[in-house]
């Protein structure tokens, strides 16, 4: 996952990430996957198999060719003038709230995810191994991923089990195994790449060595995010299986690719959000596309049109992208197509057929590029019997007009897709659909208990700009003596440095029952709380709307020695979307310096 630049808009795109994944829908299979489509060309994930006859019983593939017979009694597809494909594997996301349920409606039934909730694994694993009727794409994952105390994947406010320099890498990878971790993500990433202002930890180059040899002692695979060729060098050397992003601040030397390709480690590009830091336009522009547009929600919408914030446009960097793929691909490495979704940029499900049209301009032929999206990540992480269409493949399903093999544009216009067997209904979801209704109640917390705790949604974490590049430090903790003399209050203290262009360190509170996830405030007018503290400006900042990475609406407040009741006017609060509320943050910012103050009674009115 790539990282945003500046501070508050930072805050946003990165905590997308600590969505919880929504429950699949699951129906019991009957009769309904059981069907023939007839008269379709169909590419089998691997080659062009021309016009044939595809049958489905219970889910799987049954039966394919020319001479198979479709009985009368059997549900039947008109497949003239379509292709048949099997259904889009993304090799590179992160799959959080309604990630999978927007994959499926643009043909992709399963994802691979680069870093997410460790609490889930057991229930994907649960929802792959059937073959019921489900809403959600199928999912594999790395869990958390290996990282440095302070680095890159710790910043979304998940427990990760990150590493000091003397920590060993062993321990963490085993760790994750045993919790059920389908193969293991190592982030070998300090944000030089990207010309941040300041530099944040990463992984020693023991530790990497550790973490892969670790994970193969177990027999799982290790994939490494690097965005500098000199670490990507380092992973493929130590035995890394495969490099999860192509690194974009030069061009693949030689050396490198004949590296890549003697060692037969796979790449996965993701050039679709490297598209996205140079500010290329494609993504708005898919967005915008007559086959795609009516089933993109306005979440999706605004997301694809989102920049890393603070961010210069780079084209040079997709340039250099697409040349190290062009390279790679002529040497025979293996490329895999993955969306690195939800960045800025991306979206879950539309982005894989910009990265299909991306991978054909670095050189990959069309069937190529198919390959890379079906049978080549189902061999390449071991996912059974997908990415295929050949008897005794799960019948994930996409039927296009016209062909792919020809026009790679032709995926979008997609007429059916089939998971497990059973159709997928293409419904474009609304703004009102993804919005939670507001609880009654009115206060969020009073900060009395033993425990910090919240009356509705996720709840309370802190927040600082080290997601960002920056190095402010937050703390809280709850505190005797709150507001009219209540038992208690939250203390937020910290530290603001400087070397960061827009820092900011505090706590933050997610109306959802999951972060970032938006709910209807439009019923409501006022902020209100109590505050005390060092006589610093403090900022209340909104993070609202349809996309996870906007910039939030803020306002200030002063915090004295002594206890005083703050009441903001939401409709001050500029910009500012309350039918689609996401979070609301209480910070410190410039100048730079130690900071302490408290809140307490915090309530929506």
């Amino acid at each position: 996952m790539l990282r945003a630049i500046l501070p508050a808009a930072a805050t946003a795109a990165a905590l997308y990430s600590l969505a919880a994944t929504r429950p699949p829908q699951q129906v019991q299979a009957h009769a309904e996957n059981s069907f023939a489509i007839q008269g379709a060309r169909v590419f089998d994930g691997e080659r062009d198999l021309g016009v044939v006859n595809v049958v489905v019983r219970d889910g799987l593939i049954a039966a394919l060719g020319s001479d198979v017979a479709i009985t009368d009694e059997m549900e039947t597809v008109d497949g003239a003038g379509h292709t048949l494909l099997p259904g889009f594997i993304d090799a590179h996301t992160h799959s959080f709230g309604n990630a999978r349920h927007n994959a499926l409606r643009f043909g992709v039934t399963t994802e691979l995810d680069m870093l997410g909730d460790r609490s889930r694994l057991a229930a994907i694993e649960e929802q792959r191994a059937a073959v019921a009727q489900t809403t959600d794409a199928d999912l594999w994952s790395a869990g958390a991923a290996v990282t440095a105390t302070g680095g890159h994947g710790t910043q979304y406010g998940m427990n990760v089990p990150a590493l000091d320099p003397e920590d060993d890498a062993a321990n963490v990878v085993r760790q994750l195994v045993a919790e059920g971790s389908d193969y293991i993500k190592i982030i070998v990433e300090d944000m030089s790449a990207y010309d941040a202002p300041q530099l944040i930890p990463r992984l020693t180059t023991e530790q990497v060595e550790d973490a892969i040899d670790a994970a193969h002692e177990l027999n799982v695979m290790a994939v490494v995010h690097a965005s500098l060729q000199e670490t990507a060098r380092h992973a493929v050397e130590s035995g890394a299986n495969g490099l999860v992003h192509i690194f974009a601040d030069r061009v693949a030397d030689d050396a490198f690719v004949s590296l890549v390709a003697d060692r037969d480690a796979f790449v996965i590009p993701t050039l679709a959000v490297i598209a996205g830091i140079a500010r290329s336009g494609e993504a708005e522009r898919l967005a915008q596309s007559p086959l795609l547009e009516p089933y993109v929600s306005a979440e999706q919408s605004a997301n694809l049109s989102a920049s890393f914030p603070g961010s210069q446009p780079r084209p040079q960097d997709l340039e250099n992208a697409i040349e190290s793929v062009r390279r790679l691909h002529a040497a025979g490495v293996t490329i895999l197509a993955g969306s690195d979704a939800p960045n800025p940029g991306t979206a879950h499900g539309v982005t894989i057929h910009h990265e299909l049209e991306l991978l054909v301009r670095a050189g990959l032929s069309n069937l190529e590029a198919l390959a890379a999206a079906t049978s080549v990540p189902a061999t390449r992480f071991s996912l059974g019997n997908r990415g295929r269409i050949t008897p005794g493949a799960r019948a994930d399903l996409v039927l296009v007009r016209g062909n792919p093999l020809e026009d790679i544009t032709a995926t979008r216009s997609i007429t059916s897709i089939w998971k497990n067997g059973f159709a997928v209904t293409r419904e474009a979801p609304t703004v009102a659909l993804d919005a939670e209704e507001l609880p009654d109640a009115t206060l969020i917390s009073h900060f009395d208990g033993g425990e910090l705790d919240a009356a509705f949604g996720f709840g309370w974490m802190g927040t600082n700009d080290q997601m960002a590049g920056g190095s402010s430090v937050d703390s809280h903790k709850l505190v005797e003596g709150g507001a009219g003399g209540s038992p208690g209050a939250l203390e937020i203290t910290g530290e603001i440095r400087a070397g960061f262009g827009f820092p900011w360190s505090g706590v933050m509170f997610f109306p959802s029952s999951t972060p970032m996830q938006p709910v209807d405030l439009s019923g409501r007018t006022q902020l209100v709380f109590h505050a005390r503290g060092d006589g610093r400006s403090y900022n209340v900042m909104l993070f609202s709307g349809p996309t996870t990475s906007g910039i939030p609406s803020i306002q200030t407040f002063e915090a004295g020695p002594e206890w005083k009741e703050i009441t903001l006017q939401l409709s001050d609060f500029s910009g500012s979307d309350l039918a689609l509320l996401r979070g609301i943050a209480f910070t410190a910012g410039q100048p730079a310096g130690e900071f302490r103050f408290l809140i307490d009674q915090v309530e929506i009115r």
